[in-house]
């Protein structure tokens, strides 16, 4: 199952909680965004990781495509800021250094370092691309051939989906639609370990809560941990949506605090959960119009959120309370940004996250793309830098988010 199979109109679906008095407000002005027009439809972005303590901004990310012909994989450079003009504005588009052929859709995609990026196919295959700086080629570094697969992984047909993947390093996990979670670990050629039915129904994504321990989403709104030390294949524990069993597509884990996990899935929901208590989300947030495709915390300023959709938009929620710490872009120019009125308790020790009712705390939000088209299907953030990709065949860069 493709992305394409996976794409059916959620209709009639129910919308409940929430921040329902939030706004959409207007995304940042067109000179801060770079577009680069690409003849794909791009299924998945990510930024290159930066060396350990570096000080420069992002200025590479991959590009993976779906629903093509002839899928690629891409590395694109963006150049630095000393092309900016007299507004400081950047005017440089992204610019190609390297693609190589992949075969099937690109469901997902993480690098491994900053060598390696490991690949997810709709096929079922896993493959690790290594991008080799010196002579800007691309080239299969390791490949575990159906992964996935529904009946018999010898057979010449038959392969499931791989459709997430979540790196650290050496260790590799990888879910599929055939409810399989498998862990490889970079160069060695057997899976270290495999969970033939962790699952009965399809496994949509995956994250590390720590080194140990995984969390799956899966087609029917369940949330479940599994402990990588216990030889056991049962989950650890398993958290749930209550009443309809909406198909869960994304899930990310808060960088700094791992019992605070974000998904979102069918209905444009945004649900934060907090995997200490209950089994049900603290928080469950009117967002987008249609699925959920990515939820990620901002890496190093985790009060900082972002969420994109097949109905065009890319949002940008913001939990942090001191009117001081605020982005300049969201009060430039008059665009209007949605307030809620805060509430004055210290909440340096709690999460904002974790407020039962998000709407008595301010948290602002912001639909970061101006003129909604076509799905949004994938977006990274790193530092003050933004990249996301569409099905309009076109990748777009913010490299001056908190400008």
């Amino acid at each position: 199952m493709s992305l394409r199979a996976r794409r059916r109109p959620a209709a009639n679906q129910q919308r409940c909680g929430g921040a329902g008095g939030s706004r959409r407000a207007a995304g940042p002005a067109m000179e801060d965004v770079c577009a680069k027009f690409v003849s794909q439809k791009i299924s998945k972005v990510r930024w290159r990781p930066l060396p350990a303590a570096a000080l420069q901004t992002p200025d590479v990310f991959a590009t993976g495509s779906w629903d093509n012909e002839d899928n690629k994989i891409s590395f694109w450079s963006v150049g630095d800021l000393g092309n900016a003009g007299l507004n400081g504005e950047y005017h440089g588009e992204p610019q190609l250094l390297c693609d190589i052929w992949h075969n099937g859709d690109v469901m997902d995609m993480q690098f491994l370092d900053q060598e390696r990026i490991v690949v997810a196919s709709s096929t079922g295959t896993v493959t690790v691309f290594r991008h080799h700086q010196n002579n800007q080629t691309l080239s299969a570094n390791q490949r575990w051939e159906k992964a996935h697969y529904h009946v018999d992984q010898d057979t010449s047909c038959g392969g499931a989906a791989c459709t997430g993947i979540i790196c650290n390093k050496p260790e590799i996990v990888t879910v599929g639609e055939d409810g399989r979670i498998n862990l490889f670990r970079a160069d060695q050629k057997d899976a270290v370990r495999t969970i033939d039915n962790a699952d009965s129904s399809t496994l949509h994504a995956v994250t590390f809560l720590r080194t140990t321990e995984i969390l799956t989403v899966n087609s029917i709104g369940q949330l479940k941990i599994w402990d990588l030390r216990q030889q056991r294949n049962e989950p650890s524990q398993i958290f749930s949506l209550a009443g309809d069993r909406v198909p869960l597509h994304c899930v990310d884990r808060h960088p700094n605090q791992q019992h605070i996990v974000a998904t979102g899935g069918q209905d444009g929901m945004l649900s934060i959960w907090d995997i200490r208590h209950g089994t049900m989300p603290v928080s469950l947030l009117n967002a987008h119009e249609a699925e959920m495709w990515e939820v990620h915390f901002h890496p190093s300023n985790p009060d900082h959120l972002f969420t994109c959709s097949e109905d065009g938009s890319l949002w940008h929620w913001d939990t942090s309370t001191d009117i001081s710490e605020k982005p300049s872009f969201l009060h430039q120019g008059g665009r209007s940004t949605a307030y809620f009125s805060h509430n004055t308790i210290n909440q340096s020790v709690v999460s904002a996250w974790l407020s039962n009712d998000p709407t008595k705390d301010r948290m602002e939000i912001t639909n970061l793309v101006p003129n909604q088209t076509l799905s949004v299907n994938s977006l990274d953030i790193l530092g003050p830098c933004l990249v996301y990709g569409t099905d309009a065949e076109a990748i777009y860069v913010n490299r001056q988010l908190f400008a």
